[in-house]
């Protein structure tokens, strides 16, 4: 294995030995330019600042939301709502300090980079292999969920042969310059804003009244059924509720739970800073996008979507049993307790462009993040070359090799095997929330030690740094209580692996990787804060 891998000569890989801060001169410090390395600059800066923004204001909203939400609303309307304006804010803490690292020190290694320049070499290659182990896993899941959508219209051809079409063009758009992907991410996370904003509109016309019913509903599924519901749950058979105040509470729990998983992928953008000219400037702006996306989509969504449906409509439950399809979103629910027929056609074609925007977007994480891996020595070294385009193709072949998972769902024992595997990763997500959040804490904390003022940083934001403890503390609560369910009505030994495992080969690759190369934390008066900077 080790002729694979690259070592620095303390056995560590990753950057370069650090430049003592103390050693710089205070121009570099407080100027405009910083310090710069481009030894390392292989991936081209090629993602348009307009392309940017649109990914950071779409680009990672999914079916999560369009579908996904329908599951939580059984909770009651007070429920989805708090679950979904309290982890908008958890999410949104962990973009300003991902935007606060990436405009002060732009990075092309992403997340695990910031974990080995930071913390430990060790947690950034558990943070990089988790992360592209939960990106080339649900790729084909993507790619399976456009196949379903197809056979709507199309029942006699099956899902393996869209995999394969729609699979070959996302790979062939990720084996171009990487303008060519943000020009496309940008035209479909175009048509994702507005169909959202359409849903959105339409749901908000309906609880006024404005629906074929004619029918003003306002607040009123708030008083009656009511805004909080019981916790109910169904497992071989069983069907357990939870009565008072703790089913109510559970009920918002299970919100919560699921407005994590809706959120992951937000931090996608920080992925693409690596990749976009001016970080200075680009990034802040980007970032400051996403709380424009928390806001009107995911908050507001979610707050019309309660106003025009109730929460014990045999219809929404039905339609949660629907798994992925135009039927089975509650907006389309809406639609139809107010009157609007064949919307659930349009609904499952325009699903399209996020199961193709997703699956695009889950090669180019991937890929991103298997190079960074390579380039700290994390990987095999041949996955961080690239072509004169500056696309690393080793890597994007790699991460397309996983597409043939998806050939899976072809038969029904298969299927459900893949399913632990999709199920086992989400938690994936939220551990890396973890390592942004622990990387920026441990930035800040060396910026003590080595005596450098936060107003040097040309982007800061006013719920930092506090904010970052808070975040730290509710996401860690998440990822530890998210397997509850697996002990209601009775315990589920595959739902409480699926939801745990994730967290032990976490911390197994952290402390093999330790083991194997011998590292160390990173001292916060010997972290590399001069590198890239831009002050």
């Amino acid at each position: 294995m080790a002729r694979f891998f690259s070592k620095t000569r303390d056995g560590e890989s990753g950057e370069k030995s650090p430049t003592p801060v103390q050693d710089v001169p205070r121009s570099e410090l407080s100027g405009e330019e910083g310090v710069v390395d481009e030894a390392q600059d292989d991936l081209h800066r090629g993602m348009k600042p307009r392309q940017l923004n649109m990914m950071a204001i779409a680009g990672a909203i999914g079916t999560g939301l369009v579908i996904g939400t329908g599951t939580s609303l059984k909770f009651g309307p007070g429920s989805l709502l708090i679950g979904y304006a309290f982890m908008g804010f958890v999410v949104y803490v962990v973009m300003v300090a991902l935007g606060e690292m990436g405009a002060w020190l732009p990075m092309k290694k992403s997340f695990s980079g910031y974990a080995t320049r930071f913390v430990d070499p060790a947690m950034g290659f558990a943070t990089g292999w988790n992360y592209f182990f939960k990106y080339v896993i649900v790729l084909p899941n993507n790619l399976t969920a456009t196949g379903i959508l197809l056979q709507k219209w199309r029942p006699d051809i099956n899902v393996s042969v869209w995999i394969v079409v729609f699979g070959v063009a996302i790979v062939a758009l990720n084996m171009i310059h990487v303008s060519f992907f943000g020009e496309a991410e940008f035209w479909m996370s175009l048509v994702k804003a507005l169909v959202i904003l359409m849903l959105i509109l339409l749901c908000f016309i309906i609880a006024l009244g404005g629906g074929p019913n004619g029918v003003r509903t306002g607040f009123v599924f708030w008083r009656d059924p009511g805004a909080f519901a019981q916790y109910t749950a169904s497992a071989g058979g069983d069907t357990a509720v939870i009565p008072g105040a703790t089913g109510r509470f559970l009920g918002v729990w299970a919100c919560l739970v699921q407005a994590t998983f809706a959120y992951l992928g937000t931090e996608l953008v920080g992925v693409a800073f690596g990749e976009t000219p001016n970080p200075r400037k680009n990034v802040p702006r980007a970032v400051n996008q996403t709380l424009l996306r928390i806001v009107f989509f995911y908050v507001a969504g979610v707050l019309v979507l309660g106003m025009a449906v109730p929460y014990n409509s045999e219809r929404l439950l039905a339609a949660t049993k629907k798994g992925t399809s135009g039927l089975a979103s509650p907006f389309v629910v809406a639609a139809q307790i107010a009157g609007v027929n064949k919307l659930d056609d349009a609904v499952n074609g325009l699903l399209m462009i996020f199961t193709i925007s997703a699956a695009n977007s889950d090669i180019y994480l991937a890929s991103r993040t298997a190079w960074a891996l390579a380039k700290d020595g994390q990987a095999p070294q041949l996955i961080q070359r690239t072509n004169k385009s500056g696309v690393p193709i080793p890597a994007v072949a790699l991460s397309s090799i996983f597409i043939a998972l998806g050939f899976m769902n072809a038969t029904k024992s298969s299927a459900t095997v893949f399913g632990y595997f999709v199920s086992l990763v989400t938690v994936f997500g939220a551990l890396n929330w973890i390592a942004v959040l622990v990387s920026y804490l441990a930035m800040i904390k060396a910026m003590k030690a080595q005596g450098v003022p936060r107003e040097v940083m040309p982007y800061r934001n006013p719920l930092l740094p506090w904010g970052a403890y808070i975040a730290l503390a509710i996401t860690a609560l998440i990822i530890i209580f998210s397997g509850y369910s697996a002990f209601i009505p009775h315990f589920q030994v595959d739902k409480f692996l699926t939801s745990y495992i994730g967290i032990p080969v976490y911390i197994i690759n952290i402390l093999w990787w330790k083991f194997v190369k011998k590292t160390k934390r990173v001292r916060p008066e010997e972290v590399d804060l001069v590198t890239g900077r831009r002050s």
